[in-house]
């Protein structure tokens, strides 16, 4: 069956997928990472899957992943880190990816 809706024609058996949809390794990271920060508990569990989902709602993920690598760089030290320090487009995608994470702490937390 085809319906007709406000944002054009689709399959009535569709699944909506999100658009700024994380893949589940990323998202296991996130958790994992979180759990070991919180407690391994099925609370814990919980309010970082919370969290990560809250994240995934208002950052795309390739924002995501490009703040997650200059983060990881940045903790290496040396020659490269002193470059994505200096450079303010770099340090906003990681002050982005930070307001995401309070925004999940604030809600899931």
């Amino acid at each position: 069956m085809v319906l007709a809706t406000p944002f054009g024609i689709r399959d009535a058996g569709a699944i909506d997928v999100p658009v700024n949809d994380y893949p589940t390794a990323a998202r296991a990271d996130y958790v994992f990472g979180c759990m070991a920060a919180n407690g391994q508990t099925r609370d814990a569990l919980q309010k970082c899957s919370c969290s990560i989902d809250v994240i995934a709602s208002v950052l795309p993920y390739e924002e995501y992943e490009d703040a997650e690598t200059i983060m990881s760089v940045r903790q290496r030290g040396g020659e490269n880190a002193a470059m994505f320090l200096s450079m303010p487009q770099l340090r906003e995608k990681v002050a982005r990816l930070k307001r995401a994470q309070i925004e999940g702490e604030l809600r899931c937390f």
